[in-house]
């Protein structure tokens, strides 16, 4: 459950030094004793991880106020124990408010006691332990989903620039068939007008007043659906097309490229017209 349970008992008493290294034989912490604060920090310096401090209250030089004081401010998550036989409040009060102790056990302690207040100083110590762990791994996570953030921003960016390109090059091709002396038409292999400019609306006006979108049998006059199928089978062919008794001159072309780009591009030229002549 724990990690190498290290605890330090600090006493200039060595006759209780040795009552609490009997007290906790039977169990596999790791004991470390010192008759003196300075010789407790010493120990702490040197020893990794003692998750538990256990003081007396009244010792020469440094009593156990100052030497907690100095372990919470250099090793603050250490359990802090008092032990004491000067059990008056204002001691108490000491030790907990400079101290920052966890418990404050008076002496002569029970044994039994003393091992349960050990045992919840140690769950108190893997449960801020775990909550620290958690804090940094949340802390990770919202780097990660921030990252992440960032990442999606710029590429919502980038996709964004690129779609205003397009729409921009689209705006910028649809300009210049509007701007051709020709009709232009565009259908894909499903026979749906895909691309129409300003001649082609004038020349096959739709009654919704835009034929985009709409599939070429029900747009187009019968005699341009025949040629139509005929481009799809020649690939390339030329001819004069009968509208309202005049003969447009009309070239369709079967487009096909390696990206599986298809369909047949129509143009007709209402410049050149055979007046009541015939379809070839």
């Amino acid at each position: 459950m724990y990690e190498q349970v290290r605890i330090l008992c600090v006493d200039d008493e060595e006759n209780v030094l040795r009552s609490l290294k009997r007290l906790f034989l039977d169990s596999e912490y790791e004991i470390f004793i010192a008759t003196s604060g300075d010789e407790g920090l010493e120990i702490l310096r040197r020893t990794e991880n003692i998750q538990i401090v256990i003081s007396d209250y009244r010792m020469p030089k440094m009593n156990g106020v100052d030497f907690l004081k100095e372990v919470y401010k250099r090793w603050p998550d250490t359990i802090r124990i008092v032990l004491s036989g000067y059990a008056d409040t204002s001691s108490i009060v000491e030790a907990i408010n400079v101290g920052h102790i966890y418990k404050f056990i008076p002496k002569p302690w029970n044994d039994a006691e003393l091992k349960v207040a050990i045992s919840n100083a140690l769950d108190r110590y893997v449960i801020k332990q775990k909550n620290v762990q958690l804090t940094k791994e949340l802390e990770l996570k919202n780097r990660e989903l921030q990252e992440i953030n960032n990442n999606l921003e710029r590429l919502v960016a980038d996709r964004t620039a690129d779609l205003m390109m397009r729409n921009k090059m689209l705006t910028c091709s649809q300009n210049i068939l509007d701007s051709l002396p020709l009709a232009v038409i565009g259908i894909d292999p499903e026979g749906q007008i895909a691309q129409c400019n300003k001649l082609g609306m004038e020349l096959f006006h739709h009654e919704n007043g835009n034929i985009l979108g709409t599939d070429r049998k029900d747009s187009l006059p019968e005699e341009i659906n025949t040629f139509i199928e005929k481009v799809f089978e020649k690939g390339k062919l030329s001819a004069h097309i009968l509208k309202n008794g005049k003969g447009i001159h009309t070239k369709g072309v079967h487009m096909k490229y390696y990206d599986g780009q298809e369909g047949i591009i129509l143009i007709f030229d209402k410049d050149r017209v055979i007046v009541n002549g015939n379809c070839e």
